[in-house]
C-alpha cells in the first residue's frame, strides 16, 4: 500500500529526533518538517541525553511517539586513534539512556543510525548478515563497539516485547553542509574540500593526501540520508532490524580529491604522506534491500560537491578570515 505522505506523519506521529543541533540532526529536523511530520528537536540545550531519567522525563513531556536517534560523537581516523575510549564510553552512554528510556517511557517506535565503521574490516561489500561476524578496523574500534552494542539493544527490545519497533539504519559516510571540516573531527570528503580550497586561495601548487589514497569510500549526501528516514520512518514495522543506507557506489581517496578538485576549480598536484592511518581498504554498502523497498539517492556527486563548497566557502573561510 502507497501512504500519502500526510497519512505516513499521521502513522509515525510526534517525533524527537536526537541530536538537532549536530549535522545529521539538522538536516533530519528540516527534511522531516517539509515532508510533514510533526518533529521536535533534542540537543544538549534540551536534555542531558547520557541521563536516562531526563530522557524518560523528555519523552512523556512532549508526548513522544518516534524517536530518531542521531546524537553522538563523531569524528575522523585521527579523533578516533586519539580517544578511543572517549568515543565509546560516551556513544555508549547516550546511546542507551535514549534507547532504554524510550523503552521505559513506552515509545513504541525508534529508529537507530549506526555507522558502516560497525562491519568487519575484511569484507569488500557490506552486507547486513555480516555484522558481528568479524575483526573491527582498529582506527576505529571504540566507536564501532559503542554503535554495534546500541544496534543490539534495539535488537533485543524488539525481539523480546511485541510492542517494540526498533530499527537501526547503517549508513555509509556522509558530507554535505553543516559538516565538520575540521583537521582532527573532518571526514575524508570534508577534508579534501578544506584542503583544496584553502590551497586555492594561497595559491598553493600541492595539496597532501593521506596514506597512497588508493582506500575506497562510499559517500553519501546528508540530504539523501534525512529522505531516507523520512522514508523508512512509516515502514518500521516490516523494515529488518538493521539497513544498510548509501550511494551503491565507491571512489579511491585519490579519486575523492579529484572530484573535489574538479568541482573546486582546483588545477595543482597531490602529494601523499604514506605514515599517515589510512583506515579500512574498502567500505562499500549492499543497499539491495533499501533499494528494492523504493528508496534511491537522489543528489548526484557532481551537486553536491558543488554545493558543500559553496557552503564552505561562505561559512568556514569568511569565518577564519574574521
Amino acid at each position: 500500500m502507497v501512504r500519502t505522505s500526510s497519512e505516513s506523519a499521521a502513522l509515525v506521529g510526534r517525533t524527537l529526533v536526537t541530536g538537532s543541533a549536530g549535522f545529521v540532526g539538522a538536516h533530519l529536523l528540516s527534511t522531516l518538517d517539509a515532508a510533514g511530520f510533526e518533529v521536535v528537536g533534542a540537543s544538549r540545550a534540551e536534555a542531558d541525553l547520557a541521563d536516562r531519567s531526563a530522557v524518560v522525563a523528555l519523552l512523556r513531556r512532549e508526548k513522544i511517539v518516534t524517536v530518531v536517534h542521531a546524537a553522538g560523537r563523531v569524528g575522523g581516523i585521527a579523533a578516533n586513534v586519539a580517544d578511543p575510549v572517549g568515543f565509546f564510553t560516551e556513544n555508549l552512554a547516550v546511546g542507551q539512556a535514549v534507547v532504554l528510556g524510550a523503552h521505559e517511557a513506552g515509545v513504541e517506535r525508534l529508529l537507530n543510525l549506526s555507522s558502516s565503521c560497525v562491519y568487519p574490516r575484511d569484507r569488500s561489500r557490506l552486507v547486513e548478515e555480516d555484522l558481528l561476524t568479524g575483526q573491527l578496523e582498529p582506527t576505529n574500534e571504540g566507536y564501532a563497539l559503542a554503535k554495534l552494542a546500541v544496534m543490539r539493544l534495539c535488537d533485543w527490545l524488539a525481539a523480546t516485547s511485541d510492542d517494540r519497533w526498533y530499527r537501526t539504519l547503517v549508513p555509509c559516510n556522509l558530507y554535505g553542509p553543516g559538516d565538520s571540516f575540521d583537521p582532527v573531527r573532518g571526514h575524508l570528503v570534508s577534508r579534501a574540500i578544506a584542503k583544496v580550497v584553502d590551497a586555492l586561495d594561497a595559491d598553493a601548487s600541492a595539496v597532501e593526501i593521506w596514506g597512497d589514497g588508493m582506500a575506497r569510500r562510499e559517500f553519501l549526501h546528508v540530504r539523501d540520508l534525512a529522505r531516507a528516514v523520512a522514508f523508512t520512518l512509516p515502514l518500521l514495522e516490516s523494515l529488518p532490524q538493521a539497513l544498510n543506507v548509501g550511494s551503491g557506489e565507491d571512489r579511491s581517496v585519490n579519486g575523492w580529491y579529484e572530484a573535489v578538485a574538479a568541482a573546486a576549480g582546483f588545477g595543482g598536484r597531490f602529494t601523499h604522506d604514506l605514515d599517515r592511518p589510512v583506515g579500512m581498504a574498502r567500505k562499500l554498502l549492499d543497499v539491495s534491500r533499501l533499494t528494492a523497498l523504493g528508496f534511491t539517492p537522489s543528489t548526484t556527486v557532481d551537486v553536491g560537491l558543488r554545493e558543500t563548497i559553496t557552503h564552505y566557502r561562505t561559512f568556514c573561510t569568511q569565518a577564519v578570515a574574521a
